[in-house]
């Protein structure tokens, strides 16, 4: 949620010619991180949570490249892109590991041990 609000407010700042361009792809994109985090954990198998976790790390690409071309066309500057840029690398290393850690317990329940859903706090069970 953090990478949002810095996006946001970014590109606040870029040109209105931009409002149906890059500004709403960024958006769009940096939304769609913690929109699909969210709809894979509340899905019922742990395949589709991988699923939409492998979506917010393509999210996470898209912005990043939507950065790189900010900054390459005057709209963004470098100074203004390092913290959207660091956002993205740790949000991206934490989808890495929770993926790799996800498939983990696939192929351990596949063995036979370890038979767990998606893992689910006391309050969404309800």
């Amino acid at each position: 949620m953090e990478g949002v609000q810095l996006v946001y407010v970014a590109t606040s700042s870029f040109p209105d010619t931009e409002k149906f361009g890059i500004i709403s792809q960024m958006r769009r994109a940096v939304i769609s991180i913690p929109a699909n985090i969210a709809e894979g954990y509340g899905r019922s198998h742990r395949k589709e949570y991988i699923h939409h976790l492998a979506i917010s790390q393509g999210s996470t690409c898209e912005l990043e490249t939507l950065i790189i071309a900010s900054v390459k066309l005057g709209f963004l500057s470098r100074e203004k892109a390092e913290p959207l840029w660091e956002v993205c690398t740790r949000v991206n290393g934490m989808l890495t590991k929770l993926i790799r850690s996800l498939r983990k317990k696939e192929k351990l329940e596949a063995k036979g041990r370890n038979p767990s859903p998606v893992p689910r706090t006391p309050s969404n069970d309800a």
